[in-house]
């Protein structure tokens, strides 16, 4: 009998493959493993089996498996079924669902292993000069990697140089597969066993009576010793005794003391003292309430004004939940917010709590990987951005999505385009989970699942501690520029509430949805724009890099001194970002310290931590930043918040502008005022009488929703119908042009639905990629899988027309 193993290759192709195995093999191996396989020529690839079975495949003889890579499954049952929903659902390939999921340290690649040719007869004054470096290399050890032979000749280009001595018959390559992952080791030191009894302890201090810094390490260590009752490390020994290495190694050469590794977590929290609390008598309700709910739905949307506390009553949920011994998942948009939460988390809950998302190094992923498919006590709280969803849980209890409305928790590139939130209703159904949805301004869909009895829904109109809501105030704009009350981008009446609150010595918020100094730089003369050579936008302008940048494929040109069209020397800068304001603050108030938050500042792992701290510090006295700011951070000195341009939200070319614009605009509001005082909006806007920025004025929600979903329903747009959006990419226009009206005209033969397109993007080129979008609106009275089947079938059909094989085509599901 012959035995077969089904995997899943970390690649966006559309089927699984099969590959053989020795019936010792088959036994040993369990679903979800991972095991190396080749495929194509020479490539190793880390597949994960999803299946064992004796039926050999029809198409293709089955190659045998390179090796088993693990001893016990590194993903389970419930994740495979969850990934298998994402792909169907998504309309990606599991295998792009699977690479993913899984953090790269476990996802092992070949690497390309050069050994000399046993047999070849070298003549070495026939090499060249680097063939003969890399030649003597591997007299000395037996084979090199491609990487170890970049550094040997120190260049980059070496495929030539590898070429030539492969001609030659000199080398031979083989692919061989490396585990990434590496534990973390920690270096221990104790005392010899010897000195361990009293009298040789005696004559160890008498003999080291010359030596003073080693007899002083030597009382160090007794010190901690006697003071922990712990295994001391290397480094704590050192810091405690303010000695060198040196030292150390001195005595461990004596045998005097002996050094030892464990290995070690490589992110750990400790519990804080006072981190206990007690719910408000409105928190309280509220949090009875939402029990209340889960016994009836399985998802209630928590609608909760900002600064109510709801962090609070995540952490009561989430307690409750753990003392019956499940998970928990708390999910958050963005990696900034991430940093205050993990903070009051881990005070309340220690070193329960796991962290994971991108800023964390791949075995500090695989850590806390580990740690969930272990159901480890390091983390029944697992705190992270979407990709979270993908961790091995294998008994979930709670799934909290905090900020629900955020867009972010919709990935656009590469595939799964999953929505989060969505995605993590499926993964609590399927564990019988509940999940609790959080958000001062929820978005449309959730508050329309509310309304048709599928969610439930807690309120909590009170701020913690009874502060009160902001008062909001709006400038007109126009009125200002015309009576000459502006300074730069600021208004008399913005300028005044920040003098005054800065007086008292509190904080101002500035939100500006832009980055750079200027979105462009115009030419007086003859109004030339520099744009992107690869892209169809114009250059924003950074003056403090004295540069021109494309914010889509990153390039870069000097700021030109005159314009590359007609040469004139009057180049002006049109529009601003949140740079240009920072360097106008620091001009209006030269004696204050001014921050700026934005894509360009929170590069690196502890970008966001060093802003947010230094803020929360009053290491500066403003902060001007972008969307980031809007996400539920928690300042107590913030009194005062300023919205600099309303208008560039609610302008903008896309069905969800208004519902955006009330909720960004909501959040950043809420940032003011947290505390006893009061706090204050001002929104700068040249229309002050437009519905969404009224309903702003006046907080109603509800107005917003009622507005929105008649318009929606008019429109025939979500949550109503379901959009698909196919967007065309190529580099001839023509064959672009071509080809996106061949798939608009058989998706319209095919699909009684109402098709959209083929659309030109506002931005139809990017990186020499000229774009064509497809709408397709799916009614929520249709079934929606055989819709996706019809849609997938043409697709693949129109990937197979020889002429559009080369067009790009990529499908986004549910296009947030």
């Amino acid at each position: 009998m012959l035995y077969f193993v089904e995997v899943v290759l970390p690649l966006a192709v559309a089927k699984n493959f099969t590959y053989q195995v020795s019936e010792t093999e088959f036994n040993y191996i369990q679903i979800g493993m991972r095991v190396a396989v080749p495929f194509g020529k020479s490539k190793i690839y880390t597949a994960l089996v999803i299946n064992k079975h004796n039926n050999p495949p029809q198409l293709y003889q089955a190659k045998e498996i390179h090796q088993i890579l693990d001893e016990k499954p590194v993903v389970n049952a419930k994740q495979i079924k969850h990934w298998q929903w994402l792909a169907s659902y998504y309309m990606c390939s599991l295998g792009e669902v699977y690479r993913s999921a899984l953090p790269s340290g476990l996802m092992l690649e070949s690497e390309t292993i050069i050994s000399a040719k046993t047999d070849a007869v070298v003549v070495s004054d026939e090499l060249k000069d680097d063939e003969y470096l890399i030649y003597e290399a591997l007299q000395r050890q037996s084979s090199i990697s491609i990487q170890e032979i970049i550094k040997i000749l120190g260049k980059k280009t070496v495929l030539p140089v590898i070429n030539a001595m492969l001609s030659k018959g000199v080398l031979v390559l083989q692919e061989e597969v490396s585990e990434k992952y590496k534990p973390k080791l920690v270096k221990y030191i104790r005392l010899h066993e010897q000195f361990l009894q009293q009298e040789q302890l005696e004559l160890l201090l008498e003999e080291l009576s010359r030596a003073k810094r080693q007899k002083e390490l030597v009382l160090h260590y007794f010190q901690l010793q006697a003071k922990d009752k712990k295994p001391i490390t290397v480094k704590a020994l050192q810091e405690i005794s303010g000695t060198s290495i040196g030292v150390v190694n001195a005595l461990v050469q004596k045998e005097i003391f002996e050094t030892y590794y464990l290995a070690e977590d490589r992110v750990r929290f400790e519990k804080e003292a006072d981190s206990w609390f007690v719910l408000s008598e409105a928190q309280q309700k509220a949090y009875d309430a939402i029990l209340e709910r889960f016994e009836q739905f399985d998802v209630t949307l928590f609608h909760g004004v900002t600064a109510s506390g709801k962090t609070e009553i995540y952490i009561k949920l989430m307690e409750s939940f753990i003392a019956t011994k499940k998970q928990v998942l708390f999910l958050l948009p963005e990696i900034a917010l991430t940093t205050q939460l993990v903070q009051r988390l881990t005070a309340y809950f220690g070193n329960q709590v796991a962290v994971f998302h991108s800023k964390y190094t791949n075995d500090e992923r695989v850590e806390v990987w580990n740690q969930v498919l272990n159901a480890s006590e390091k983390a029944k709280v697992v705190i992270g951005v979407r990709s979270a969803l993908f961790l091995p849980f294998s008994n979930l209890g709670l799934i909290v999505v905090d900020e629900e409305h955020e867009q972010t928790f919709k990935q656009q590139d590469p595939a799964p385009r999953y929505h989060a939130r969505d995605a993590a209703v499926v993964l609590a159904n399927q564990h019988k989970a509940k999940v609790l949805l959080g958000s001062a301004t929820p978005s449309l869909e959730s508050y329309y699942n509310v309304k048709v009895q599928k969610y439930g829904l807690v309120t909590l109109k009170e701020r913690y501690g009874n502060v009160v809501l902001p008062e909001i105030e709006l400038v007109d704009l126009k009125d200002k520029y015309f009576r000459k009350k502006m300074k730069g981008h600021f208004s008399d009446v913005l300028l005044d509430n920040i003098n005054e609150v800065l007086t008292q010595g509190d904080q101002v918020i500035l939100f500006q949805n832009r980055r750079g100094y200027s979105p462009y730089m115009e030419c007086i003369t003859c109004g030339h724009v520099p744009h992107c050579p690869s892209c169809d936008v114009s250059l924003t302008y950074y003056k403090f890099k004295n540069q021109l940048r494309c914010h889509y494929c990153a390039y870069t040109i000097a700021s030109p001194t005159h314009c590359h069209s007609c040469q004139s020397v009057d180049l002006t800068t049109k529009g601003f970002g949140t740079e240009q304001i920072e360097a106008e603050l620091k001009a209006l108030f030269p004696d204050k310290r001014i921050g700026r938050m934005d894509q360009d500042t929170t590069r690196g792992k502890f970008g966001y931590e060093k802003i947010i701290d230094a803020f929360k510090n009053h290491e500066y006295d403003i902060l001007v930043g972008t969307q980031m700011l809007a996400k539920g951070l928690h300042f107590d000195k913030v009194t005062l918040v300023g919205i600099l341009n309303a208008d560039n939200l609610l302008n903008q070319p896309n069905f969800r502008a208004y519902e955006r614009a009330f909720q960004m605009m909501t959040q950043v509001a809420g940032r003011a005022g947290r505390n006893e005082k009061k706090g204050k909006v001002i929104i700068q806007t040249y229309n002050v009488y437009h519905n969404t920025i009224q309903q702003v004025l006046d907080n109603d929600y509800e107005a917003m929703f009622k507005e929105q979903i008649y318009e929606r329903k008019n429109f025939n747009y979500p949550p109503f119908y379901r959009l698909i959006k196919v967007t065309l990419k190529h580099r001839e226009f023509e064959k672009l042009k071509e080809g996106s009206l061949w798939l608009y005209n058989v998706l319209k033969q095919n699909l009684n639905i109402p098709i959209l397109g083929p659309e030109e993007p506002a931005i139809s080129r990017i990186r020499n990629e000229y774009i064509r979008t497809i709408l397709i609106k799916i009614p929520t009275t249709m079934h929606l899988g055989n819709t996706k089947t019809t849609i997938q079938k043409i697709i693949t059909s129109f990937e197979a027309v020889p002429n559009y094989r080369a067009i790009k085509s990529v499908v986004n599901v549910d296009n947030y």
